[in-house]
């Protein structure tokens, strides 16, 4: 796919993995609609980013509240004209050990990660549907596989997303709606900054948008780095439950 003219639709575009993709993706030559919760920041990006070639818009947008996420996508539309793409980027972890079990970390992890995604897709198919043709890149993690100590609710909203991204994309074939899965290992971002444990491989945030963004030109269906740590999680995926919770457990 070529980007360069396109019209683009980018959740979390504030800080780490959606700031490095707005910014390569602005040299690229994309239009680009970035929605975030507080504009302070994306309505500055939007206006470093802006050239001759492009044309940015900064939207607020809550994605966690299905009426927000509508109203967004509506301005985009006007703005554009028609969305043909979009990378569903918004995402928290919230860590916990076992004697902090709390429900609403769950929730607001599941809002964001999960529902946050699902609101924009929901408000995009229907035109996607109808123009037969249009991208979703929904961001998942490696993390999608096993349920990690401290980390079950972030594990468990990246699964949930890479099945829902995987049933759509079967679905939406017949309708030429191209859904890319983004399974990222460690990246050095805010969000990442906060985890109290070594992160192999950590990546460099531009390089990790650089990958993405080569993915989506190429067509992947899945794109999935660093590469050793892809292969660890297929590994883990694998193992034997009782070898998984022995090795999962003494870390």
């Amino acid at each position: 796919m070529n980007l360069e003219g396109k019209n683009i639709l980018l959740t979390g575009a504030s800080s780490g993995i959606g700031l490095a993709l707005a910014q390569q993706l602005a040299v690229k030559g994309c239009n680009l609609a970035l929605l975030n919760r507080k504009t302070d920041i994306t309505d500055k990006l939007a206006y470093e980013l802006s050239t001759s070639k492009n044309k940015i818009i900064s939207i607020r947008c809550d994605v966690t509240r299905s009426s927000e996420v509508t109203d967004a996508v509506g301005q985009a539309k006007s703005f554009f004209g028609k969305i043909d793409a979009a990378i569903l980027n918004s995402g928290i972890s919230k860590r916990f050990p076992v004697e902090e079990f709390n429900s609403e970390l769950i929730r607001q992890t599941f809002d964001v990660n999960l529902l946050g995604m699902v609101y924009c897709i929901e408000a995009l198919l229907p035109d996607f549907i109808k123009q037969k043709g249009g991208m979703i890149v929904g961001i998942s993690s490696l993390a999608d596989g096993r349920g990690f100590p401290k980390s079950g609710s972030y594990c468990a909203s990246k699964a949930a997303v890479t099945l829902i991204l995987e049933s759509l994309r079967i679905e939406l074939k017949k309708y030429n709606v191209k859904v890319i899965t983004v399974k990222l290992g460690f990246v050095k971002t805010p969000m990442n900054d906060k985890n109290e444990f070594q992160m192999p491989f950590l990546m460099k945030v531009d390089r990790a948008a650089s990958i993405i963004i080569n993915g989506i030109e190429k067509g992947k269906r899945i794109i999935q780095f660093p590469l050793q740590t892809a292969l660890g999680a297929k590994i883990l995926k694998i193992m034997p439950n009782f070898l998984f919770e022995k090795i999962a457990g003494s870390i």
